[in-house]
């Protein structure tokens, strides 16, 4: 089995390179590969998409590497496999992002990226740190993980979702904060799970060895 985490130059893949390959051999889950190859990508058995910075640039620089965007979708879309957006992967899922101007995203689960407007003015944008889940709905991905639980945040926009069903957990910062998206085969954490200790750890576990 091949998980493929998509390199189109949008940040440090390091650290998340490293998470997955760690979790890859603990779970005898196959080899982890960080590559922008349209034809690799298209064949993987899974696909990460990481991010860091703002949602038009992200969109930008993953539509300018000729050909994957278009084998992330006939992998995921077509042939269905398992897709886990982090961060802003996870916000290019959604309909629009409202970042520097509205920018079309993926439209694979309906909602919009907006900024994040705490209601107490003294909480701080970007919504940076560690914060406890709220599990909205039960998901494979989460096995092991509850309601409490700590991941780790850096964002000032997130994943406001037209369907409450899409809605797998979030936090609160003031106001409800999205957290993790999903439905069907793709999910997408607005955290960071290879930042995110033993909950991050598990998570990306659990997603190596999802069978949807």
């Amino acid at each position: 089995m091949t998980t493929v985490i998509v390199d189109y130059e949008s940040g440090n893949l390091h650290s998340a390179q490293k998470a997955f390959q760690r979790m890859a051999r603990e779970t005898g889950t196959g080899e982890v590969i960080v590559t922008a190859d349209p034809d690799t990508i298209r064949h993987a058995d899974r696909i990460v998409l990481p991010g860091d910075g703002a949602f038009p640039a992200c969109r930008r620089e993953l539509y300018d590497h000729r050909g994957v965007f278009e084998a992330i979708e006939d992998a995921v879309t077509r042939a269905g496999r398992p897709f886990l957006g982090i961060c802003i992967g996870m916000q290019m899922l959604a309909t629009r992002g409202m970042e520097y101007g509205e920018t079309p995203g993926f439209d694979w689960i309906g909602g919009t990226v907006e900024a994040i407007t705490p209601a107490d003015p003294a909480l701080k944008v970007p919504h940076m740190g560690w914060n406890d889940l709220v599990i909205d709905h039960a998901h494979p991905v989460l096995a092991g993980i509850a309601t409490g639980d700590h991941a780790y945040f850096v964002h000032s926009f997130h994943f406001r979702v037209d369907d409450p069903a899409h809605l797998v957990a979030h936090v609160d910062y003031g106001a409800r904060v999205t957290a993790i998206v999903g439905r069907d085969t793709i999910l997408g954490t607005q955290f960071h799970p290879e930042k995110s200790q033993a909950t991050g750890l598990r998570l990306i576990a659990n997603f190596l060895r999802w069978r949807p």
